[in-house]
């Protein structure tokens, strides 16, 4: 670990973000350029002493998974990604298959949808990043698979109607009989096949039956605790090699739904109960 080179890259990364870059405001009083080093860690899900260890040559040695989470918080490409890990004393993930690094593109769109839920799932279900929107609608799960936390944990079909949950289902398990088939030899979506015939019923009965799906733009009703019904409708923009997923949803103007999501906006997270 190259303690003085990581403290280095880290404090050169934050400083030449701007706070509109990651769809903050920069306000009256910042004085410095770039991120504020608690802005980093809260983006980063890390304290902000122990950040500010790393940028001192003080903090003890980042997990892999602190490290993926810097690099995503730090707006970091791919080779920039690779760098940070190396300066750590780590292998940067291989790239061709799954990868829980977001592209900088992906993020600033992200970023600029404030007033709609939008998040950017991996083709097998990896929650990689949500805004603020997408917490209030569905709870915070980054870092979450969705379609392991649809079939093994409870509660997690709520925000969904249950003549709906069968279609939910389907549909989780042929998107991921897709990805599969496509990389054979990419461990994660293998894992978590076999983690899921092995514990769920339910899903070992709906892959027996070799249902194929790409996930597509389409309607989508959530049951929300506070604002009730939302009829949304769903985009999905995909990123080159179709690896990851731009979710967005959105409501027409002049519609119920519309005014209820706008109500979502101002509730936030406040009175979130979260289940997905």
């Amino acid at each position: 670990m190259d303690r003085t080179g990581l403290a280095d890259y880290l404090r050169r990364a934050r400083t030449r973000l701007a706070p509109c870059d990651v769809g903050l405001s920069a306000g009256p009083r910042r004085r410095t350029p770039g991120l504020r080093r608690e802005e980093v860690a809260q983006r980063a899900g890390m304290s902000t002493d122990y950040y500010t260890r790393l940028e001192q040559r003080r903090g003890s040695h980042p997990s892999r998974q602190m490290l993926t989470a810097l690099a995503r918080a730090l707006r970091l490409t791919d080779v920039e990604r690779d760098h940070l890990f190396h300066l750590a004393g780590e292998e940067p993930p291989r790239r061709g298959g799954s990868s829980h690094h977001v592209r900088p593109g992906l993020l600033l769109i992200l970023d600029r949808l404030h007033d709609l839920p939008a998040s950017v799932l991996s083709d097998w279900g990896e929650m990689l990043a949500q805004n603020t929107m997408s917490m209030a609608l569905v709870g915070d799960h980054t870092g979450t698979n969705l379609i392991r936390h649809w079939f093994m944990v409870s509660g997690a079909r709520d925000l969904a109607p249950p003549e709906n949950h069968e279609q939910h289902a389907r549909a989780h398990v042929a998107s991921l009989r897709a990805v599969t088939t496509a990389r054979p030899t990419d461990p994660g979506p293998a894992a978590l096949v076999a983690e899921l015939r092995a514990e769920s019923e339910e899903f070992e009965a709906l892959w027996a039956e070799h249902d194929v799906l790409v996930r597509r733009p389409s309607p989508k009703r959530f049951v929300h605790a506070v604002v009730g019904v939302l009829d949304l409708d769903c985009e999905v923009l995909l990123s080159d090699g179709h690896s990851q997923q731009l979710v967005v949803h959105s409501a027409q103007p002049g519609t119920q739904t519309y005014e209820r999501l706008e109500l979502l906006q101002v509730v936030g997270l406040q009175d979130m109960t979260p289940s997905l």
